[in-house]
C-alpha cells in the first residue's frame, strides 16, 4: 500500500497552519480543475489527490491521525499489521462533521470524476469507516461577509439531501428592487443568486440543487434604513413640515424609494399626524406589482433665530388668539 505524503500534495511544510493550507489548496484545485483541463487524465488525478491531502489536512482530527500514523502506515502493513488494530478511539468528524473544515467537493462530484474509489485504499484503510460513513458534507459557500453551513446527499447511507443555508444581508432599496449576490465555493466555483423584490429579514430564497446537491437555502437579513422604517410592506417616513406650511397649508415633497412626489397638506395640519400614500411602499414578495404604503409622519419644525420683527408679529398672534 502506498504511503502519501499529503504536505508533499499540497506544497506545504508539515508546520502550515489552516490558512496556508487552505490557499494552497486553492490554488492548485484552480489549476488542476477537470473543467480547466478537459480530457486530461492527468489533471484528473492530481486533482483527486489534492482533495484528498485537503480533506484530510484541513481537518484537525484527520490531521492528527495523518501526522501520528501515516509515515509508519506502510511499515505496519507489511509487518502484518490490519487496520483494525489501530486504536482510533471514537472516531472523528467525517466530512461533514461540526468540528470538520471547509470542504470542496461532495461524494456525488468524486463518484462523476474519479468512479467509486474516489480515495486511495490508503486513505480509506487510514481512516475506516470515516471515509465514507462521514461524507455527509457537501460544499460551503460564502458570500463575502456571510458564511454557510455545510449540507449535502449521503450515497452511503439513508441520509436524504440536506438543504446548505446561506445567511445574506441586502439593503432596504436592494430589497424593494431585487438584487443578485454571487456564492463563491472553496474550490473557487462560483454561482449567482437572484434576490426577488420584496424580501424580509427571514425570507428564505431557494435555489434548485444541480447535480445532485442539496438545495442552497438563502437566509436574507435587511439591513436597517436611515430614513424608512419598515412595517410589513408598509414603509414610515418623517416629513419635516414648516411652522407656516403646518399652519395655513401648502405641498411639500415626500421621499420614497424610487423618486420625491408632492403632497399638499390642509391648514392646520397638527405635528404627528400620518398622511398614507396608496401604493409607494414595498412590493408584496409573492406579487411584486402589489405594493404595500408609505405613512408619512409630519414632524412640524418650529422656526429659530426669530428677527425682532418676527417675534412682534408673533406676539401679535399670540394676543388675537388669546382674545378670542
Amino acid at each position: 500500500m502506498e504511503y502519501k505524503d499529503y504536505y508533499q500534495v499540497l506544497g506545504v511544510p508539515r508546520t502550515a497552519d489552516e490558512k496556508e493550507i487552505k490557499r494552497s489548496f486553492r490554488k492548485l484545485a484552480q489549476q488542476y480543475h477537470p473543467d480547466k483541463n478537459p480530457g486530461d487524465k492527468g489533471a484528473e488525478q492530481k486533482f483527486k489527490e489534492i482533495n484528498e491531502a485537503y480533506t484530510v489536512l484541513s481537518d484537525a482530527d484527520k490531521r492528527s491521525k495523518y501526522d501520528r500514523f501515516g509515515a509508519q502506515w506502510e511499515q505496519y502493513t507489511r509487518s502484518g499489521g490490519r487496520p483494525e488494530d489501530f486504536n482510533w478511539g471514537s472516531g472523528g468528524g467525517g466530512f461533514g462533521g461540526a468540528g470538520g473544515g471547509t470542504r470542496t467537493m461532495s461524494p456525488e462530484e468524486f463518484e462523476q470524476l474519479f468512479g467509486n474509489s474516489g480515495f486511495s485504499s490508503f486513505f480509506e484503510s487510514l481512516f475506516g469507516g470515516e471515509a465514507r460513513g462521514g461524507m455527509g458534507g457537501a460544499r460551503r459557500y460564502s458570500t463575502g461577509g456571510g458564511g454557510a453551513a455545510g449540507g449535502g446527499f449521503n450515497p452511503y447511507g439513508a441520509q436524504p439531501a440536506r438543504e446548505q443555508e446561506v445567511p445574506i444581508k441586502v439593503t432596504l432599496e436592494e430589497a424593494f428592487h431585487g438584487t443578485t449576490r454571487t456564492l463563491e465555493s472553496a474550490d473557487g466555483t462560483r454561482l449567482q443568486a437572484n434576490i426577488p423584490r420584496g424580501v424580509r429579514t427571514g425570507s428564505k430564497v431557494r435555489m434548485k440543487s444541480t447535480g445532485g446537491q442539496g438545495n442552497i437555502l438563502l437566509k436574507v437579513e435587511v439591513t436597517p434604513n436611515p430614513q424608512f422604517e419598515r412595517d410589513e410592506d408598509n414603509l414610515r417616513v418623517e416629513l419635516p413640515v414648516d411652522l407656516y406650511s403646518a399652519l395655513l397649508g401648502g405641498e411639500v415633497q415626500v421621499p420614497t424609494l424610487e423618486r420625491p412626489v408632492v403632497l399638499t397638506i390642509p391648514p392646520g395640519t397638527q405635528n404627528g399626524r400620518t398622511f398614507r400614500l396608496r401604493g409607494l411602499g414595498m412590493p408584496q414578495l409573492k406579487q411584486p406589482d402589489q405594493r404595500g404604503d408609505l405613512l408619512a409622519v409630519v414632524a412640524v419644525k418650529l422656526p429659530t433665530n426669530l428677527s425682532d420683527e418676527e417675534k412682534t408679529l408673533i406676539e401679535q398672534l399670540r394676543t388675537l388668539r388669546s382674545a378670542a
